[in-house]
């Protein structure tokens, strides 16, 4: 990653299309000296009123005509260079604006799952969104101003300087004040602390309304509003204090500037009064006055347009460098070559791993697992809440890597396969099934983006999702989410249960499949995941554990440790911990509302079982 900052950094990025953002730049050039011509035109108009003050009768009226046409051409001419320029910086602005954020995406998809843990879903939406929207409207707009303004000054300035040194210096006077207030107020250390702690708190703002409409169920449900739910209101009370401060540190500086530009007369009629005086009688340099006075106002306009560009680079230099923060993140690690599993045993090697936020471990989540998920057979994860069941299926596609240990596939270490060949071996269906606001096919298709359409439908009906999706109303076609239609949870995780019949991988990893599945549907989706489940290294996540009597291996996990190891029958007369949870789970089978000693019986054995 460059080592350039803010505006420097900027520019590099939009170098990616320099060629355009010549063309942009020759087009403003010109379009800003096609500006000034009609100013020059009312400057030699006014000079030949002048030269026959005393017989204005005199006067050259096909020059003056002759000027203002010339005046017109110029500022028709200036409008459509400016038309053209912004149209190619416009395409630059767009081509690089695309290549960042297919970058940006490109890397969040390669980072482990820890860094987006630990990152708010709205610090991440605001930089793929606003930030990167901030480097398109800096190379679509603000760069051709910028062209803009310093040739408009150069030339300005120049030509001041050609007929007359006094009013020139006179001119330059406030310009130079002007930028001097500007490095002033926005350089300082202060106001770059200011400024990056106003990004932070609207970061923290954008984090917290996304949890806040997220939340919005829980929070109608408990009668909570926006002043109750105190982390988002917190954060908006935050952003408008850093609002405030970040005006106030600006004010003095932008009314300091604002004043100095409107007072360009105020500095060249002195001087011009004090030459006149020497010479009443010269025409020729009351002329070059009066130009002056005409031609001052011009120069605070590109000033302004500096104003507005210095205070937009800044935002635009703190968005580029939290778009390089994530750039610095490290991926996870991809193998020089990747090794291919002869086959398809999964086994955890003395594993251990801890959470882990910016770098700092947490509790350990696993401690020296161990086993052997074989391919053809079926391995169950039970245990109570929090004892690593999920943290095991997670580690398995390398969402994040594991401190200790080892676990390989096939005898081969994940961490030896590239992350492709990693995700075409594994397939997923978790019980929180995530779906596309696109088209039912479409999210069916994830599972394999090139796969013919007969293969979709026939995942579909395996998966018993046919039926349902037939009665869409653009069947297949039809669209899930916004604006489109919103399917029950055991739906859903149908069409996830397809999506892992379409890929058709090797190992696959279930998180309770029939969790959301009412009972007129559970025998289908048992029936769908029978035939997902043939000839395939199959690890279940159990929280019925009826569904899992007949798995081949059952592990019982306790406190990130497998505790007790075999099959149904065996680990009942073992009597141990998966025995007291058989226990209680069959009780709560035969639990009924108003049946006070089945709810007795339920309590104990759920006390017996959290007790332990």
């Amino acid at each position: 990653m460059s080592e350039k900052k803010g505006v420097l950094r900027l520019l590099e990025i939009a170098d990616e299309k320099r060629s355009l953002l010549v063309v942009s730049g020759i087009l403003s050039s010109l379009s800003a000296i096609c500006m000034l011509i009609p100013y020059a035109s009312v400057y030699f108009i006014l000079q030949e009123l002048l030269l026959h003050a005393s017989a204005p009768a005199n006067a050259d009226g096909a020059y003056m005509v002759r000027w203002g046409v010339i005046a017109l051409a110029g500022l028709v001419g200036s409008l459509i260079l400016m038309y053209a320029g912004g149209m190619v910086s416009h395409i630059a602005a767009f081509r690089i604006l695309y290549g960042l954020r297919v970058k940006l995406a490109s890397h969040i998809g390669r980072l482990p799952l820890g860094w987006l843990n630990g990152t708010s879903t709205g610090a991440v939406k605001k930089t793929l969104e606003q930030n990167v929207e901030k480097v398109e409207t800096f190379v679509a707009h603000q760069l051709p101003d910028l062209v803009q303004v310093i040739v408009t000054t150069v030339v300005m300035i120049g030509v001041m300087f050609y007929l007359n040194v006094w009013l020139a210096l006179a001119c330059v006077v406030p310009i130079v004040l002007a930028l001097l207030v500007q490095v002033l107020s926005f350089a300082s250390t202060r106001t770059k602390e200011n400024v990056r702690k106003y990004y932070d708190s609207l970061e923290r703002m954008n984090g917290s309304a996304v949890q806040y409409v997220r939340g919005m169920p829980a929070i109608k449900v408990f009668g909570q509003t926006v002043h109750s739910f105190r982390r988002f209101y917190a954060d908006m009370i935050a952003y408008r204090d850093y609002c405030v401060k970040h005006t106030n540190d600006f004010q003095n500086g932008y009314l300091t500037f604002k004043v100095i530009l409107g007072s360009f007369a105020a500095f060249i009629l002195p001087v011009g009064v004090f030459l006149l005086s020497r010479d009443p009688q010269n025409v020729a340099f009351a002329s070059v006055l009066l130009f002056f006075l005409v031609m001052a106002p011009g120069i605070s306009a590109p000033m302004f347009k500096i104003m507005f560009l210095t205070s937009t680079l800044r935002d635009i230099g703190e968005g580029v460098e939290r778009m390089d923060r994530i750039f610095a993140e490290p991926p996870v690690a991809e193998p020089l070559a990747s090794r291919q599993p002869e086959h398809f045993d999964v086994q955890f090697d003395d594993v251990s791993f801890a959470y882990s936020t910016e770098g700092e471990a947490g509790k350990e989540a696993l401690s020296r697992v161990s086993f052997l998920a074989r391919h053809g057979q079926v391995t169950a994860l039970v245990g109570p809440s929090g004892a690593g069941k999920s943290t095991v299926a997670n580690l398995i596609p390398r969402f994040w890597d594991v401190q200790e240990g080892a676990i390989r596939i096939g005898g081969v270490d994940i961490r030896e396969m590239s992350s492709s060949d990693l995700m075409n071996t594994v397939a997923f269906v978790f019980q929180e099934t995530f779906l596309f606001y696109d088209t039912v096919y479409n999210n069916i298709a994830v599972g394999m983006p090139d796969a013919a359409p007969e293969a979709v439908y026939a995942a579909a009906k395996a998966a018993q999702c046919h039926a349902f999706i037939q009665k869409l109303p653009q069947g297949y076609d039809t669209l899930i989410g916004e604006d489109g239609v919103y399917l029950s949870g055991g739906e859903e995780q149908r069409v996830a249960v397809a999506r892992a019949i379409l890929k058709n991988a090797p190992i696959l990893v279930l998180d309770e499949a029939t969790a959301f599945a009412d009972p007129e549907n559970e025998y289908e989706m048992q029936l769908a995941l029978a035939e997902l489940v043939k000839g395939k290294t199959v690890i279940v996540i159990a929280h019925r554990l009826s569904t899992i009597r007949e798995a081949d291996q059952i592990l019982v996990m306790q406190k990130g440790k497998v505790v007790e190891q075999g099959r149904h029958e065996a680990l009942l007369q073992a009597n141990g911990l998966y025995a007291r949870m058989w226990a209680a789970y069959t009780d709560a089978q035969n639990w009924q509302i108003g049946k006070q000693r089945g709810r007795v019986d339920t309590d104990e054995h759920a006390q017996q079982y959290y007790s332990r």
